[in-house]
């Protein structure tokens, strides 16, 4: 199985990105976390991502927060998909940083999630590899399954306490 790269732009966004380490665990999916900056590691982080594919990985997942450009700078290196993970800041609550990941030139892609959206980036890259692992297919119709019960659950939970 293709591994995930996990690239955060400094350990301050380790709290959001840990999110999406323990979905990948939880899925049983490889992966790798690096702290390389678009700014001050650029080197690392252009060789990390222009070898990735060789390296043996399927998807690469790109957190930073403020200017954001590591997604980006990530893609420009790499034909692998990139999901980038906005993280919120305090200045401008994360608006900032999503605006420089999604807004992307033609030619360029990077699929881009919510602030703080590290869940659902790691889904999205073990989606992406499902694509090839049936295994991984099977595990998130399960989820899916599991999920839709915890809300019918809670669902039945309120219809019982008020249409009475």
């Amino acid at each position: 199985m293709k591994k995930v790269g996990i690239i955060m732009g400094s350990d301050s966004d380790l709290p959001v990105v840990e999110k999406a380490i323990n979905t990948l665990k939880e899925f049983e999916v490889p992966f790798e976390v690096h702290v390389f900056s678009a700014h001050r590691t650029p080197v690392e982080a252009k060789e990390f991502s222009a070898n990735a594919r060789e390296n043996g990985f399927g998807v690469i997942i790109a957190a930073a927060g403020m200017a954001a450009h590591l997604a980006g700078a990530v893609a420009a290196n790499t034909t692998l998909p990139v999901i980038g993970i906005p993280i919120k800041s305090q200045n401008l609550g994360g608006m900032e940083a999503l605006l420089s990941t999604v807004q992307m030139p033609s030619g360029i892609p990077v699929a881009t999630v919510a602030i703080d959206g590290a869940v659902n980036a790691a889904l999205l890259a073990i989606e992406m590899l499902s694509l090839s692992e049936p295994v991984l297919e099977k595990k998130l119709a399960d989820k899916r399954a599991a999920d839709t019960a915890k809300v019918l659950e809670k669902n039945a939970g309120i219809e019982n306490k008020y249409n009475n």
